[in-house]
């Protein structure tokens, strides 16, 4: 059973976007002048609490406003989704209407969820709208260059906007669609292993099972499984090990046993491995991009100093590797952890291709 100590912080500070990370977003395309800001969503006249299908409580609340506000809500709140969608492209927005806008309670960032609806279809889609966090954003980089997923996000006004993110949520899959018959268990297991290796290598922390969504794609006789996380909040910022292991969090442990049950020591080193080698052919193709991320997360703040000191004494029992005593920053920990994991598989696809690193 997970300890208290193992536990995730309650709240985690926000931490500034600096001059450098600004600069790397408005290179990539991520920093735009942007319609709204978060500040604009927190006039809330009154708001109702959201209920699932089976009448419980979702965490999310319906937000309603003055109608002096909703006009410009609604438009501006279009017009970021044109962004997102189309480049800015106006043109489609015309049949577009906002059907609602949430408000989440829990969390760190209680953010909104903005519900886009095409009036020809009724056909509706959402996207996020949070406080801005220098944490986060390493967090979504991180997974855009190192992750089999692309993500889309965008800053500017102190605010974040996230695309949304498919797929069943971890805890209702694990309660409901775990033991279909139609569930292939071993390849449900097999990609828990390489979704806890993605985790543990670029310190992704916090992945309890309603922090990442399963994506379920009909295959060939059978189906395929996807592990994507949603929650980028605690990016290297917890100073426990375990807490970048989804495998240590006590929501995971049906995954856990199913992987334990299904998979023997030499299958689960195999997954690692494979997915170790994806990772490297990543960092291979994103090179520049990514050590350029590094180099402005390694200058940064994003944790505290005894967190620091706490994650960078138990990765270098880990590794058996005292370099982690000289790290800094968590920037640094980061660097040196993606190192540490992926050289190898970095060399070996170097030495294929005839380079030299």
């Amino acid at each position: 059973m997970q300890l208290e100590s193992d536990k995730p912080s309650r709240k985690k500070p926000f931490f500034p976007i600096n001059k450098n990370l600004r600069n790397y977003l408005r290179q990539h395309g991520r920093e735009i002048a942007l319609p709204i800001a978060y500040n604009d969503l927190l006039n809330i006249s009154y708001s109702i609490p959201l209920k699932d299908k089976q009448g419980r409580d979702t965490l999310w609340e319906k937000a309603s406003y003055d109608m002096r506000d909703w006009e410009y809500l609604r438009e501006s709140l279009i017009q970021v989704y044109a962004i997102l969608k189309t480049e800015g492209d106006y043109t489609f927005t015309k049949h577009l209407d906002v059907a609602r806008i949430d408000y989440c309670t829990f969390g760190n960032s209680n953010p909104f969820r903005i519900r886009i609806v095409n009036r020809f279809n009724d056909n509706y889609d959402h996207y996020y709208i949070k406080k801005e966090d220098a944490s986060r954003v390493y967090g979504l980089e991180l997974e855009h260059i190192l992750s089999p997923n692309r993500i889309t996000f965008l800053t500017g006004n102190d605010t974040l906007i996230e695309e949304h993110i498919p797929g069943l949520p971890g805890d209702v899959f694990i309660q409901q669609h775990l033991e279909l018959p139609e569930t292939n268990k071993i390849r449900l297991a097999k990609e828990f292993v390489k979704f806890n290796e993605r985790c543990f290598v670029r310190l992704l922390g916090d992945m309890r099972s309603y922090n990442f969504v399963v994506n379920v794609t009909p295959d060939i006789e059978d189906y395929q499984y996807r592990i994507r996380a949603i929650d980028f909040d605690q990016q290297s910022y917890e100073g426990r090990k375990n807490l970048y292991f989804p495998q240590f969090f006590k929501e995971n442990y049906p995954l856990v046993e199913l992987a334990l049950q299904h998979l023997n020591p030499e299958s689960i080193a195999q997954y690692q491995a494979e997915e170790r080698t994806l990772m490297a052919f990543r960092v291979s193709v994103e090179r520049r991009r990514l050590l350029e991320l590094l180099t402005i997360m390694s200058g940064d703040t994003i944790s505290t100093d005894e967190k620091r000191r706490q994650l960078r004494e138990q990765l270098g029992q880990h590794f058996d590797n005292p370099q982690f005593l000289r790290c800094r920053t968590m920037g640094e920990v980061v660097k040196l952890t993606l190192r540490q994991c992926l050289k190898p598989h970095i060399a070996r696809i170097h030495k294929h291709q005839g380079r030299i690193i």
